[in-house]
């Protein structure tokens, strides 16, 4: 345990850069976020202990009830959770339930730069789809490099709270702000899952954990530092 996109730019990258491929890497979706915000379906639809097949497994969601955040990275599962506004405690552990998530099993990656004017999620969701309108969606990808600096957060929501709406399902939230941090990002990006996967205003529902596994969470905003960034995504 520890404690712890742009028309004409997005051509020119397109003629540059390979395309994301298609894969035979179906994602799981158990639950819905809209089930969530809107309805309070708070509890676990998911035990992630039950995910049979844990080889190269990646996959993220909120923890049940709104109590933390969940992360799966080439089949190690991390828990995040609050201490105060300043403090987080990231453990590893399977022993927990989701009201929605994401997974797949993913071994083999295609990995490419990520272009160094791809630097925030807006131009990322703009990049990411140029690049795969001929490839099969949604899909899981991962980000690596060094984080120039990041908001991330935390679902808090105290206990017995009751939710028929997002801004209550997010009472309690806490954030936090990175700095120069290197770290891994498991990302979903799909056209076809707001409200369902992704929040109504985007194609992207990304989480970060940091390297040494101190920091881990949702991300709101993040700056990616030019020439550390790789883009992974499956391989045929």
């Amino acid at each position: 345990m520890k404690l712890i996109i742009l028309t004409g730019i997005a051509l020119f990258f397109l003629s540059n850069t390979s395309k994301v491929k298609t894969a035979n890497n179906d994602i799981k979706i158990v639950g819905a976020m809209k089930n969530v915000m809107w309805k309070g379906q708070l509890y676990g639809t998911i035990d992630l202990d039950t995910i049979a097949n844990k080889k190269h497994l990646y996959g993220f969601g909120p923890v049940e009830y709104l109590s933390g955040e969940l992360l799966i990275v080439d089949g190690k599962s991390y828990k995040s959770t609050v201490i105060n506004e300043t403090i987080m405690k990231v453990e590893e552990t399977y022993k927990v339930k989701a009201p929605f998530f994401a997974y797949v099993n993913i071994e083999n990656w295609a990995v490419q730069k990520l272009p160094d004017s791809i630097q925030t999620n807006q131009q990322l969701e703009t990049y990411l789809n140029d690049i795969s309108k001929t490839a099969k969606r949604p899909f899981m990808f991962k980000i690596k490099g060094t984080v120039e600096s990041a908001s991330i957060h935390i679902v808090n929501l105290p206990k017995g709270s009751k939710v028929t709406s997002p801004e209550e399902a997010h009472k309690g939230q806490t954030n936090y702000h990175l700095q120069n941090e290197p770290s891994e990002i498991i990302g979903f990006f799909s056209t076809e899952h707001k409200a369902i996967f992704t929040h109504h205003d985007t194609f992207l529902h990304m989480h970060l954990i940091t390297n040494d596994e101190s920091k881990m969470g949702h991300i709101d905003e993040v700056v990616f530092k030019k020439g550390t960034m790789k883009l992974y995504t499956a391989a045929e």
